[in-house]
């Protein structure tokens, strides 16, 4: 797989090809799930950068994740936003899932809005229901901050005290309240993947604390706080995990379940931007 370079020089080179494709010098990131990417659409005068023609940027390979980095305006902030996402499942190691936010924090991101398509461990949660991440289990077993740390991205030791911005969830639960919605609140785990979970598993999670399961994000929120950036998590529980109802999991049903719940998700995104 990938042998892309994550190193200081590899993100300013990959931030200044971005630069000479657009003149927008983004504040707010946005990471989108699988499914998600209807987001795209919310972004006036947007400016593609396929993923391929970026100097050291991986590809997505996933259904649901298409690879191009846009830039543009939402609700006149500007904004970067990946419309894909990598994962660790696809052979990259974490450092690479989150080389997208090194190259962000360089363009000038100074917050990061992410999302997720999860499955629901906590059992008063049902499909389409958005939850505001209030903190994260990493159970892939890898950190993307491995290695020798250049203290010029970030300090060896990182406060991960308040990984999910509490003045950011904040904004976003005002947001929700205007178009009388409540987001759900809580825990997720980040898994490695590609399989689902076995019920057995989602027993463990739970008992750990978890509301929701996934196989993305911790890596991509590592090193969002390393390097100063806060962060705003979504997860839309597109299933329930395995074990809680009696029934196979799929991709599909997840892509389902996104696509239902669009409009919504669309709505609080217009409502969230301009708060950040």
């Amino acid at each position: 797989m990938t042998t892309t370079n994550t190193n200081a020089n590899s993100i300013r080179e990959a931030a200044d090809y971005i630069r000479s494709k657009t003149d927008i010098v983004p504040e707010i990131g946005l990471i989108l799930g699988s499914g998600l990417g209807i987001l795209a659409n919310l972004i006036e005068d947007a400016v593609s950068i396929p993923y391929e023609d970026i100097p050291h940027f991986p590809v997505s390979t996933v259904e649901g994740h298409e690879g191009e980095l846009l830039l543009g305006t939402i609700q006149g902030r500007p904004v970067v936003m990946m419309k894909g996402r990598f994962h660790m499942y696809e052979g990259y190691g974490p450092e690479v899932t989150a080389f997208p936010v090194r190259v962000m924090k360089n363009l000038g991101v100074s917050g990061l809005l992410v999302t997720n398509a999860a499955g629901g461990v906590n059992t008063s949660f049902k499909p389409g229901d958005l939850m505001l991440l209030t903190d994260h289990l990493n159970l892939t077993g890898k950190s993307p901050l491995i290695g020798p740390n250049d203290a010029s991205l970030g300090v060896r030791f990182p406060d991960m005290s308040e990984a999910y911005s509490r003045r950011l969830r904040a904004a976003a639960s005002e947001a929700a309240s205007e178009h009388d919605f409540t987001f759900r609140e809580g825990v997720y785990a980040g898994l490695l993947g590609p399989s689902y979970e076995t019920p057995a598993e989602i027993r463990m999670l739970r008992a750990l604390g978890a509301d929701a399961v996934g196989m993305s994000t911790v890596s991509e929120t590592i090193v969002a706080r390393h390097a100063g950036i806060e962060v705003l998590g979504i997860s839309c529980i597109t299933n329930m995990a395995a074990g809680i109802l009696d029934q196979p999991l799929s991709h599909e049903e997840v892509m389902e379940t996104a696509e239902m719940v669009k409009e919504k998700f669309l709505s609080l995104v217009l409502s969230i931007i301009p708060k950040m």
